[in-house]
């Protein structure tokens, strides 16, 4: 197979943003897969970005899913060639989107379940200094160890 037809970041990227829309919904692979006569081990593929997604399987996509076309590649722009002179260097590169687990991904989908942004709020607070703390403590443990 040619390298040009090997999937790309932006496959993989797609088919990560596929994966997180259909657990939005509450779809199982199975089920996305029925909706678009597939079997779900395709639908797994194209998530796990191991086989492109044609522009009109991501049309289909698009539709069953409830987004527009261009939900798929948002976040994308970070994989446009160095080469691409004069239009991507006056645009600002985009943080690279992390994978997503399934815990992550569950629990983005309750923290936008919940209404109230004063406890949305602290729950988000509780996290992040929660993370920060751990963070700090396995700083803390690199640094007294001895040499």
């Amino acid at each position: 197979m040619s390298e040009s037809k090997l999937p790309s970041g932006v496959d993989r990227h797609v088919g990560q943003r596929v994966r997180w829309r259909r657990r939005e919904l509450h779809l199982t692979q199975e089920k996305l897969g029925e909706l678009l006569n597939l079997t779900f081990q395709q639908v797994q593929k194209y998530e796990k970005g191991v086989n492109r997604i044609s522009a009109g399987r991501l049309f289909e996509l698009a539709a069953v899913l409830g987004v527009p076309v261009t939900y798929f590649y948002d976040g994308a722009s970070q994989f446009l060639p160095d080469r691409a002179e004069g239009v991507a260097e006056t645009k600002p590169k985009e943080a690279e989107v992390p994978a997503l687990s399934a815990d992550a991904l569950e629990l983005v989908s309750a923290f936008q379940s919940i209404n109230d942004p004063a406890l949305r709020k602290s729950l988000l607070d509780m996290v992040c200094s929660t993370a920060r703390a751990l963070v700090d403590e396995k700083t803390e443990e690199g640094q007294n160890r001895p040499a």
